[in-house]
């Protein structure tokens, strides 16, 4: 390929990758519905963007900074006309231990190589690999995200302060000591109210935005009655002016593993919330690579303002599209309410409760878990059940990158096993595959001296000892054919078992003949060279019929005895 066409194929790649003129036509249609929708969204979010703000350890301003940043831009650039960005709780769980290693200034730079890494991702097209994530595996993550959440918010739904410390699970019980040492119930009583009125309004009326109703109602009750409780505490009215400050370029190597982990959990989190979406309507479909292009450049923009890095959120989408968004203003509007709100009502904000927000978070944590899927997932196999545990107890040890790579890994060595359970070797019998004017006689001879086996399924790593084991005991013959035609898949490690059996029947004085191997087989085996001395000796066919009749020729020429009447009477 010349320069030109190799820069002409990159414009065109970059170019898939921007907005364009349907969009615009798509956020024509209903504008009405989708301000609705927006504002709808904006009030469901400003209670969780205050809270994971202040939960990622960088403040409640910069959740608030990272919803309108990532929310305007993922809209404009991102793959989904539905989804809606901005900080999660997921997010939250990667940004902690970050936070207490690196500092603000570390999760800044991690959220500027994570754009990076995510607009590289588009750029190689790996979005469609979202497809290959079992669904187990993403059932696992969310039920222990939903746990590391709600732990999260134990020592402010306590009123304690937060104890030292990256462990998530250690952390809550060192604030329950702490809370068992000095009793007391205000911070509790908020919090917990908050919660109960969430999940009641949410199964009484759905489409009320009672989180913010919740928050409302606990400030002003703290408010009234002079409560003393910790509150977010002042906010700077309006966003800061972009900088590049943060940047270390010194820190940068130590931070690219990190920033690793927030770009794959981004990806990972949107890509999924995006299916979602797509789920809950009839003719929408996302582009998976711009879709990570979006989440690249809203969180190569979200550290100019202070914010920590950002991804698709399942809930705010989930309420964009049940209020009836039909494009991306929505979303896009739903960024610039919450704008308006840090310009002109930053004081209101900073008298809110931190135990309210502890209670928004907690509800919203227990109505990430569907009981019902997760019931029915571990019912299904043994094997879905292991990976769902193994996945959601590793979120709670680990990180969730990780857990999400030990799920995966779990889950394919699963799969392997219940793949290789499905390769067989099978004696099959003669009388199918030879003439029909044999005698019986020379049936039960032939079949006496030459045995065919049939291998069905893959013959790779995972299958490949048993294979050997079972060829290896096959009973004193003159011959044995192997028939190929229905092996499904061949690598270098069945291959080479495959030329070990051939070679201990060589040495047994056992023939071997193969038929019906499949082109695409044939370059691992010639690599090999594992038919090559079958092949010097005329012992390779197309098809069964012809390696039995070379099998019966030579039994008859080394075999006197087994000469057929018909063959001496011609």
């Amino acid at each position: 390929m010349s320069a030109r066409a190799a820069a002409g194929a990159a414009y065109a790649r970059v170019r898939a990758l921007l907005p364009c003129r349907a969009d615009l036509d798509a956020a024509r249609r209903r504008p009405r519905r989708d301000l609705v929708a927006g504002l709808t969204v904006a009030v469901v979010a400003l209670p969780l963007a205050l809270g994971f703000g202040i939960s990622s350890g960088l403040g409640a301003e910069a959740g608030l900074a990272t919803a309108v940043v990532a929310g305007v831009l993922a809209a404009v650039f991102g793959g989904s006309n539905l989804q809606v960005s901005g900080p999660t709780g997921a997010m939250t769980v990667v940004l902690v231990p970050i936070v207490h290693e690196y500092g603000a200034s570390g999760v800044l730079t991690v959220g500027f190589l994570a754009g990076l890494l995510l607009i590289a991702l588009a750029l190689a097209r790996a979005g469609r690999y979202m497809a290959y994530v079992p669904a187990p595996v993403v059932e696992g993550f969310t039920l222990g995200i939903a746990a590391v959440i709600a732990l999260q918010q134990v020592p402010a739904a306590l009123g304690v302060p937060a104890p030292e410390g990256d462990k998530t699970a250690v952390v809550a019980w060192r604030a329950v000591e702490e809370f068992a040492r000095n009793p007391h119930g205000t911070a509790l009583a908020l919090s917990a109210g908050v919660a109960a009125l969430m999940l009641a309004g949410a199964r009484w009326r759905p489409g009320i935005p009672f989180s913010l109703l919740a928050v409302v109602a606990a400030t002003a009750l703290a408010q009234a009655a002079h409560l003393d409780v910790a509150r977010i505490g002042e906010l700077p009215a309006g966003l800061p002016a972009p900088s590049l400050g943060f940047l270390d370029l010194s820190a940068t190597a130590s931070l690219l593993a990190p920033a690793v982990a927030v770009a794959a959990l981004a990806a990972l989190e949107s890509l999924l919330s995006a299916t979602v979406a797509d789920g809950m309507t009839v003719n929408q479909k996302h582009d998976p690579d711009r879709e990570l292009f979006g989440q690249g450049i809203a969180n190569l923009a979200v550290p100019l303002f202070g914010g920590v890095p950002a991804t698709a959120a399942i809930a705010r989408t989930a309420v964009n599209v049940r209020t009836g968004a039909v494009s991306r203003l929505a979303a896009v509007t739903h960024g610039l309410v919450l704008a308006a709100v840090v310009f002109a009502a930053s004081g209101l904000v900073a008298k809110i409760p931190l135990a309210a927000l502890a209670g928004v978070l907690v509800a919203t944590a227990v109505r990430m878990v569907e009981v019902g899927s997760v019931r029915a997932m571990v019912r299904s196999t043994r094997s879905d059940a292991l990976v769902l545990v193994a996945t959601a107890a590793a979120t709670l040890a680990l990180d969730l990158v990780k857990a999400v790579v030990l799920g995966l890994l779990v889950a394919g060595a699963l799969a392997l096993r219940a793949v290789a359970r499905n390769a067989r070797l099978d004696q099959v019998p003669l009388k199918d595959d030879l003439p029909e004017d044999h005698t019986d006689e020379e049936h039960a001879l032939l079949a006496e001296h030459i045995v065919a086996y049939r291998i069905d399924g893959p013959l790779f790593f995972a299958a490949a000892h048993r294979f050997l084991l079972e060829l290896s005991e096959v009973a004193d013959v003159h011959a044995v054919i192997l028939r190929m035609s229905r092996v499904t898949a061949l690598d270098a490690s069945g291959a080479l078992v495959l030329k070990d059996a051939v070679d201990r029947l060589h040495h047994r004085g056992t023939a071997v003949y193969v038929s019906g191997t499949r082109d695409g087989h044939d370059r691992t085996l010639d690599a090999l060279g594992v038919l090559d001395e079958l092949r010097a000796q005329k012992r390779v066919f197309a098809t069964t019929p012809e390696a039995i009749a070379a099998a019966r020729a030579d039994l008859h020429r080394l075999v006197p005895a087994a000469a057929t009447p018909d063959a001496e009477n011609p």
